[in-house]
Formats: structure tokens, C-alpha cells, sequence
């Protein structure tokens, strides 16, 4: 069995639900172990999956979700929620399989009409993000989520240039169409546009061995925002959470299975070489000693 397709390392991944024997191949920026060898997905698609599941309690019986700039690795993941009105936006700069060509600053949708919103590195695109914040808090229903998600670094304020040429924005903000670096007081803004806004990371939502399971990124911010005002205090890991010590206990017996098995297939690979090293004396033995073993047989024979 050594050097088998029974001793490669599998991990799972969450946006397909499949177990991938293969390494994770490297993201868009080279980072490394990033993208499923299956279906493609990055960590913020395999984190967003994990993310619906854990709010599955506040997304049922949903009316109409909508999707800004879908993917085809995230949109699978929020047709599984099963709403009865599924709006895919974007504003038609690419190739993107949607329902509706929309910016962000004006959406056609009614006020108070949806139950889930999904946003994903779009706002930092966004000359005006603020009405475009505005805009998501007018279209939440009560009971409405938003998920988003944007670039920020911690330690410093939102710094941002609507004006500056692609080339100022691929050297100030990482991209040539990014126009903005978000910072701490990205809570501020949310909450001004009329969005109460949770932080929340792999690590504090799942724990430290479900982010090295599932191949997430540790330092990913996805912001939870409902109708309103006020900034939550982020989610902090905490080891006595259910769902983190859940997943540690599961995990933690995983890694005991695997350990019990190793073991086992060492022991099956050393028997393994003992049964051919006895053959082959067998072999040794009977080459050295078959003119007299033929006698022998041949004078049985005769009696």
C-alpha cells in the first residue's frame, strides 16, 4: 500500500463537499493552497459556505437573495438555500452569468425586499461606496442579512482616491481597479449608511484545526450587517463555542483515526516485506536442494 493513493493527504473542501486527495493548487496572488482542484473555489468561497451553514437558522423560508458580481463558485453555494426569488447583479464590465445588468449605487429592487445579500469585494470598486452601503441597507428586508466582504488593513484609516489613474490605483491599492484600501473605521461607515455590522473570521467562527482542515484563510474579515445602526464587538475565538468545539472534537478524532491507521498499514507493510523475504529463502532453498527433492519424489513414486 505505500507510495498508493491510500497514503496521500486529503482534506476536505466546503464549497463542493467533496474529499480532494490532490494538493490545493495556488490562488490568483500565488498564495499557496488557496484553490480546490475540483470546482475552483478560493478560501472566501469555501468560509462562505461554512458561513450560511452556521446562520441556516436566520436563512430559512427565504424570499428573494440576491448576489452582487456572482462567481461560479460561490453561486451554486447560494442556490442551495433554496429562495423562492434568486437575483444574480452585476454592472457588465465582464463576462458574468447574470439577471440583471445594475450598479451597485442604484439598485433596482424595492425597499425592505431582501431577505440575503451577498457582496464580495465589490465596494472597494465602488467611486461612491458610501450610497452604494446606503443602497444595500435600503433593500434589506427586517429579517434581512447582508454578507460582505472587502480588502481592509488593520492599524490605519479607510485610504482611498475615486479619482486616481489605474496605474496610481495598482500601486497605492493593490489593484488597478480598486479605489479604495479599507481600514478601521469601515465599521463607522457601515454603521452610518444605516448598517449594524458583526465581524467575523474563520478562526472565531470554526477554530484553529477547522481552518487548517477546510483550507481557509486565518486572517479573512467577512462582515455580517443587518438593518440599523452600531458596530457589535467582532466575534472572538472562543474554544468553548459549540460550533468550535464541535469541529475540534470531530477533527481531533479524525486525526486519532488517521494515526490508528498509519500504524496499521506500517504493520501491513512490514508483514508485507517479511512474507517476500520468507519466499524468496523458499525459493533459495528449493533451487539448492532440488536434485535431492527430485529423488526423493521419484522414489515415492515407484512405491
Amino acid at each position: 500500500m505505500t507510495g498508493s493513493r491510500h497514503d496521500q493527504h486529503r482534506t476536505y473542501c466546503a464549497a463542493c463537499g467533496s474529499r480532494v486527495s490532490r494538493d490545493f493548487r495556488p490562488g490568483p496572488d500565488g498564495r499557496p493552497a488557496a484553490k480546490c482542484p475540483r470546482c475552483g473555489s478560493l478560501e472566501r468561497h469555501r468560509f462562505l459556505s461554512l458561513l450560511l451553514g452556521a446562520l441556516g437558522p436566520d436563512l430559512r423560508d427565504l424570499d428573494t437573495v440576491v448576489e452582487i458580481a456572482p462567481s461560479r463558485q460561490s453561486t451554486p453555494l447560494i442556490d442551495r438555500l433554496g429562495a423562492r426569488h434568486r437575483v444574480r447583479l452585476d454592472l457588465g464590465h465582464d463576462k458574468r452569468d447574470v439577471d440583471a445588468l445594475a450598479c451597485l449605487t442604484a439598485l433596482p429592487l424595492r425597499d425592505a425586499s431582501v431577505d440575503l445579500l451577498v457582496c464580495y469585494h465589490v465596494l472597494e470598486h465602488v467611486p461612491d461606496d458610501r450610497a452604494a452601503m446606503a443602497e444595500i441597507a435600503r433593500v434589506l428586508s427586517p429579517r434581512g442579512i447582508a454578507l460582505l466582504e472587502v480588502p481592509i488593513r488593520t492599524g490605519i484609516a479607510t485610504e482611498e482616491d475615486p479619482t486616481a489613474s489605474p496605474e496610481e490605483c495598482l500601486r497605492r491599492f493593490g489593484q488597478a481597479d480598486h479605489v479604495r484600501w479599507y481600514g478601521d473605521d469601515v465599521d463607522e461607515r457601515f454603521s452610518q449608511a444605516g448598517l449594524a455590522t458583526l465581524r467575523v473570521t474563520p478562526p472565531a467562527l470554526l477554530g484553529e484545526a477547522a481552518v487548517e482542515w477546510f483550507n481557509l484563510m486565518p486572517h479573512e474579515v467577512v462582515w455580517i450587517a443587518r438593518p440599523g445602526e452600531g458596530v457589535a464587538s467582532p466575534m472572538v475565538a472562543c474554544a468553548a463555542s459549540g460550533l468550535t468545539a464541535a469541529f475540534d472534537a470531530v477533527l481531533g478524532e479524525l486525526a486519532h483515526t488517521r494515526e490508528q491507521l498509519g500504524r496499521a498499514r506500517a504493520r501491513g507493510d512490514r508483514l508485507a516485506r517479511e512474507r517476500d523475504g520468507l519466499r524468496a529463502r523458499l525459493d533459495q532453498v528449493l533451487v539448492r536442494h532440488e536434485p535431492a527433492v527430485l529423488t526423493r519424489l521419484r522414489r515415492v513414486a515407484r512405491l
